[in-house]
C-alpha cells in the first residue's frame, strides 16, 4: 500500500521535466531531427551459442598502471554520484531517473570545469559503470538484492567494464585464440599471459578490468562460443543414462540394490 502511494506521487510528464532540467542539472533529450532512420540492432546472443567468461592475468607498464587506477577512481565517482543524484531526485523531488537521464547527467559532468578530468577516461567506460547502477536498481525493485550502497575506495573491487566500442583487438594469426588488446585512452596493447587461448576467431564482446587487494590485475574477457555437447553416458551393461535414479532413488532402474 505504501508502495502503491509513492508512486501515485510520483511526478511526471512536463513538471518532471522542469525538475530534471531546472533542479537537477540534467539536460533535456537531443532529438536529431536531421538524421536519418536507421534499423536498431540487437545485441542478443546468436542462436546455437553460449556466453563463457576466459580469466586472465595481465602485466600493465607503469603509464597502463596509472591510467587503469584513474579509469577505477573515476568509475567509482560516477557511480556514487549517480546514485546519489537517483536519490536526490526521488527523496526531494518525487521524480524517477534511469539510466537515460544519469548518462545525460554524465555529458555535463564532463563538461564542468570541476570534473573535467573526467575526460580523461573513455565516457564508455563510465556509461558501463552508469549501466551497472540501473542494474542493481532493477534487481532491488525485484526483490533480489538490497538498496545499492556508495563504493567505497580500499573497500569496493576496482573495476572498469570496456564494451567493443573501448578496445581494439588483433587475433594472432599463427596462435589463433590469442592476440593484442589495446584498451580506449591507451595506445599501447596490454602484456596479458595467455594462460589458454580464446575460442578462435572469436571476438571479445566485452572486457573487464580488475585489480585485487594485492594489486595484481586481471582481464575477464566475455566471448560468445558455440559448445559442443557431450555425447550421453549410459550405464556398464544398460542403456540407461548415468544420473537417473529409480523412483526410490537408490539405485538405476532395473539395477539390483
Amino acid at each position: 500500500m505504501a508502495e502503491a502511494a509513492e508512486q501515485r506521487n510520483r511526478v511526471t510528464g512536463s513538471e518532471a521535466k522542469r525538475l530534471k532540467r531546472e533542479v537537477l542539472g540534467i539536460p533535456d533529450q537531443r532529438k536529431h531531427q536531421q538524421r536519418g532512420t536507421r534499423p536498431l540492432t540487437s545485441r542478443a546472443k546468436e542462436p546455437g551459442t553460449q556466453q563463457r567468461v576466459y580469466r586472465y592475468r595481465f602485466y600493465p607498464t607503469e603509464p597502463q598502471a596509472e591510467q587503469l587506477l584513474q579509469t577505477f577512481g573515476a568509475c567509482r565517482w560516477v557511480y556514487n554520484e549517480g546514485l546519489a543524484l537517483r536519490v536526490k531526485a526521488w527523496e526531494e523531488h518525487r521524480v524517477s531517473l534511469g539510466f537515460a537521464e544519469t548518462s545525460r547527467a554524465l555529458t555535463g559532468w564532463r563538461h564542468a570545469r570541476k570534473t573535467s578530468w573526467l575526460q580523461d577516461v573513455s565516457s564508455t567506460v563510465l556509461q558501463q559503470s552508469l549501466r551497472h547502477l540501473d542494474s542493481a536498481f532493477s534487481r532491488f525493485f525485484k526483490g533480489a538484492a538490497k538498496y545499492p550502497k556508495p563504493k567505497r575506495k580500499h573497500r569496493s573491487r576496482d573495476s572498469a567494464t570496456y564494451v567493443r566500442t573501448g578496445f581494439r583487438w588483433h587475433q594472432n594469426p599463427e596462435r589463433p585464440g590469442t592476440g593484442l588488446i589495446a584498451l580506449a585512452k591507451q595506445t599501447e596493447p596490454l602484456d596479458v599471459h595467455w594462460s589458454r587461448p580464446l575460442p578462435a576467431g572469436v571476438t571479445p564482446v566485452r572486457l573487464t578490468v580488475t585489480r585485487d587487494r594485492a594489486g595484481r590485475f586481471f582481464l575477464h574477457c566475455l566471448v560468445e562460443e558455440r559448445i559442443t555437447p557431450l555425447p550421453t553416458a549410459f550405464v556398464p551393461g544398460s542403456d540407461a543414462p548415468e544420473g537417473r535414479r529409480d523412483r526410490f532413488g537408490t539405485g538405476f532402474p532395473g539395477h539390483p540394490r
